[in-house]
């Protein structure tokens, strides 16, 4: 039985075994992934055949989907290597595949026509034609793109059959091309954002030299480009776009006819598919436990939103246009995730002095006596102060300063396996 079956779904990206433990653990429905090849964030670790085996069995066995990217635009010569891909997917028992190319929707229903297709965001879909023309060719669900605003979304809603599921981004990086479709990347450094390999090169720093048309990036004076850009507080962007937070408007996305709520960052942090996975969960149970009745907004889920590593948040197109200042940065570069300290590697035994005695696996380095949090599935945040640190054999430690050490800690709260210990600052 899969989790929340016939509500729409929380889906969290999984850019490899270690994300996808963390989305599964902390409350996703279902999960998005990748192979080696053929998935549009060739950047993640993504999976091996072994590890997409492994990966389906784990989230089968929670009660989670998996969904399987095969959403670039492939060259003639990849079809050949595509076709046994696909093969392999449809022995595998995954629950859905995400393509954007007509040429892999066809070879899809050729070669596997039991496979449920989603259609990518990168197809651009926006409008109910669109929607219904995926939908006669055999696709499940549209996975809308970004550009869309409430509205609009309602609008596809009332034009299509109730069979065919839409699905939409609701956290997480935007591009400011058309739902990904841009060319940046390949002319500054060769890699291909349509094949997975995107730069970002809308999001470097670039400098007009001697006031000049042409502009230059800050570390790559060799490559000049005359594009149109946009200045912000004395620095100059491609048009970088803010990221999209949907958490302060959970009951307009549950009355909104959407099926699946999507997080965007397969190259993200474990901590960041955590954090930004239980934050919504915790929001959308809340707003469902009494049908809406009584909603109201914890400001301590955005709280938690903002201790990961993102750009300035905005709500992307659900509520403005384009051409609208609210959906590009006012500043550059990422507001830095707090530290990501260490994970329980087993739940957490009771101490005579009330105290709850855990074993955790280092990720960064943690001194005693700092201000730390612990982070539990449907739970924020809580303090303490880790004062107790020792090691393995029980000896009193001043700190875990390497990656991967074992080491003990008491706290005042009961502590699963795969909770989170981060930094309070």
């Amino acid at each position: 039985m899969f989790r929340n079956a016939g509500k729409p779904e929380l889906l969290s990206p999984a850019g490899n075994p270690e994300k996808l433990r963390a989305a599964v653990l902390y409350g996703a429905d279902a999960v998005y992934l990748a192979g080696k090849r053929f998935g549009m964030r060739a950047a993640s670790g993504n999976f091996t055949n072994e590890e997409m085996i492994e990966a389906v069995d784990f989230c089968h066995k929670n009660g989670v989907r998996v969904y399987v990217t095969l959403n670039v635009m492939p060259r003639t010569a990849e079809y050949p290597a595509l076709a046994e891909y696909v093969k392999f997917l449809a022995s595998v028992d995954i629950d859905a595949v995400i393509v954007a190319d007509l040429g892999v929707f066809s070879l899809i229903r050729n070669i596997a026509p039991s496979l449920e297709i989603h259609v990518s965001t990168q197809a651009s879909a926006v409008s109910a034609a669109s929607c219904l023309a995926w939908y006669k060719m055999g696709a499940k669900r549209v996975v809308l793109a970004r550009e869309l605003t409430f509205e609009e979304i309602l609008d596809i809603k009332r034009g299509i059959p109730p069979e065919l599921e839409l699905e939409a981004f609701v956290h997480g990086a935007m591009c400011i091309s058309y739902s990904g479709r841009c060319l940046l990347s390949n002319y500054f450094t060769g890699r291909d954002a349509n094949h997975g390999a995107c730069a970002q090169s809308c999001r470097w720093v670039y400098s007009d030299a001697a006031m000049r048309v042409d502009l230059t990036e800050s570390n790559r004076p060799d490559i000049p480009v005359a594009v149109s850009a946009e200045e912000e507080g004395g620095e100059t962007f491609f048009m970088s776009s803010r990221d999209t937070s949907m958490i302060r408007h959970i009951p307009e996305l549950e009355e909104a006819g959407i099926s699946s709520y999507k997080i965007e960052g397969r190259v993200k942090s474990a901590y960041y598919t955590a954090v930004v996975t239980n934050a919504y969960r915790m929001a959308i149970d809340s707003y469902r436990r009494n049908g809406g009745y009584r909603y109201s907004f914890d400001p301590l889920w955005e709280r938690e939103l903002d201790s990961v590593s993102h750009r300035e948040y905005g709500t992307g197109f659900y509520f403005s246009s384009p051409r609208e200042d609210a959906n590009t940065v006012t500043r550059h570069g990422y507001i830095r995730e707090k530290a990501y300290l260490a994970t329980a590697v087993e739940d957490s035994v009771s101490c005579e002095d009330g105290m709850w005695d855990a074993l955790y696996i280092q990720r960064n380095k943690l001194t005693a006596g700092e201000i730390t949090e612990l982070i539990s599935p449907g739970r924020v945040g809580r303090g303490f102060v880790a004062d107790t640190l020792r090691n393995e054999a029980g000896e009193p430690i001043c700190s875990a300063p390497h990656p991967g050490m074992l080491f003990r800690l008491k706290s005042p709260f009961p502590v699963k396996a795969g909770d989170i210990l981060r930094g309070a600052e």
